[in-house]
C-alpha cells in the first residue's frame, strides 16, 4: 500500500522492495522522506543526507537547550572561589605553586 503527502511517502515493505533501493535513494535526494511500513507499522525510513544532517544538528540543539535549563533549574548561584576549595582539600595555595616550580624546574611534567 502507497500513501503519498508533499513530502513523506509511505510504502509497505513490499511495495517498497518492487521499486527497489535505487528508485528509493533517488527519491529520497530529491526531498521525499520515504517511511516503510510492515502491517501499517512504521519500521524504517529512507531519507537524504542532507536531511539527516538536519536532524543531528537538531539533536544536538535540544541536547543543549535541556542541559542549560537543567543548570537554571538547579543553579543556586552560590560560587565557590579556586582557592575555597583548594584550602577546602586541606592543600595551601602557595606550597602547591611552589611544588610544580620544582617539578618544572626539574622537567617533569
Amino acid at each position: 500500500m502507497t500513501r503519498t503527502t508533499t513530502s513523506q511517502l509511505s510504502l509497505s515493505v513490499t511495495d517498497a522492495s518492487s521499486r527497489g533501493v535505487a528508485a528509493l535513494v533517488r527519491e529520497a535526494e530529491q526531498g521525499r522522506d520515504i517511511l516503510v511500513e510492515r502491517r501499517h507499522r512504521p519500521v524504517a525510513a529512507v531519507i537524504s543526507v542532507g536531511r539527516l544532517e538536519v536532524l543531528r544538528e537538531a539533536q544536538r540543539d535540544l541536547r543543549d537547550i535541556g542541559l542549560v535549563l537543567a543548570r537554571a533549574a538547579t543553579d543556586s548561584g552560590n560560587r565557590t572561589g579556586l582557592d575555597d576549595v583548594i584550602a577546602g582539600l586541606g592543600f595551601d595555595r602557595a606550597e602547591l605553586e611552589a611544588e610544580l616550580e620544582e617539578d618544572l624546574d626539574a622537567g617533569r611534567p
